[in-house]
C-alpha cells in the first residue's frame, strides 16, 4: 500500500486493473470470450511512473471487492505483463507481492530468477519461509534467499541456514526509517543504519544474479 511514498513517488500510478477500456481494447470484455496473450509492451512506458532515483513503478491491481464478476480478461492481461516485464525487458524487475504464499499457488511468480523472503524474527514467520520455499521449488523457482527485519535475529540467521535459505543480510530496528514514514518521505531521502544495510542488501544481491546468469549460459553451452 505504501510503496510509492516509500520510492519517493508523490502521484503513485492507478493500478492497471482500473483501466477497464485498456483491458477491454487488448484483451476482451468480461463474461466474454478473451485474449490469452494480448499486446503489452508499451504499458510500462505508458503507465510506469519514475521516482526520483529513477525507478519505474507500475501498480498491477486485484479483486477490491466480492461479487466483481469474472477477472478472466484482466488476469490474461496481468500475466501477459509479467511475462514481457520478465522475460524480455533488458532492466531489473522486482515484484512486490502480498505477504503470504497466495500468490506463489496462482503461479504468478514464474519466470523470476530469484525470491527475496521478508523474514521476521519469530516462529510464524520462519513456518512461512520454510513454505514459501516448499512451493517456489514446485513452480520452477530454483534460487530463494532471505532478508531478516528488525534485526536481532541470531537464531532466526541460523534456522534459515538449517532450511537452506540464504541470508542476504539484516535490516535492524531503526528510527530514521519511522520518521521517514511519518514524514512521508522516501527512507533513502533521510538515510540512517537500515538504509545502509539495504545497501549492502542490494550489492550481495547483485553479486547473486550475476551468478546465476553464468550459471545459466554455462548450462546452455
Amino acid at each position: 500500500m505504501n510503496l510509492a511514498s516509500s520510492l519517493g513517488i508523490e502521484n503513485p500510478p492507478k493500478p492497471l486493473t482500473e483501466f477497464k477500456d485498456l483491458i477491454e481494447e487488448r484483451a476482451g470484455a468480461e463474461g466474454g470470450a478473451f485474449i490469452y496473450n494480448p499486446k503489452v509492451d508499451d504499458i510500462a512506458g505508458k503507465y510506469g511512473v519514475i521516482g526520483p532515483d529513477g525507478v519505474r513503478m507500475l501498480v498491477m491491481g486485484t479483486v477490491d471487492k466480492g461479487g466483481s464478476g469474472c477477472m478472466c480478461p484482466a488476469s490474461a492481461f496481468l500475466r501477459a505483463l509479467l511475462r514481457h516485464l520478465m522475460l524480455r525487458e533488458k532492466s531489473a524487475v522486482i515484484l512486490d507481492m502480498e505477504a503470504g504464499i497466495e500468490h506463489l499457488g496462482r503461479g504468478t511468480t514464474r519466470g523470476m530468477d530469484i525470491m527475496i523472503v521478508v523474514v521476521e524474527p519469530g516462529a510464524r514467520s520462519l513456518e512461512t519461509a520454510e513454505r514459501i520455499k516448499k512451493l517456489s521449488s514446485e513452480i520452477g523457482i530454483k534460487h530463494i534467499a532471505a532478508v531478516i527485519n528488525k534485526g536481532g535475529a541470531g537464531k532466526v540467521n541460523a534456522r534459515l541456514e538449517e532450511l537452506g535459505i540464504p541470508v542476504l543480510g539484516e535490516i535492524p530496528f531503526d528510527q530514521q526509517l519511522m520518521q521517514a514514514d511519518l514524514e512521508k518521505r522516501a527512507p533513502i531521502e533521510i538515510g540512517g543504519e537500515a538504509v545502509d544495510s539495504i545497501v549492502k542488501i542490494k550489492e550481495k544481491l547483485i553479486e547473486i544474479v550475476e551468478e546465476i546468469r553464468k550459471e545459466e549460459e554455462a548450462s546452455k553451452k
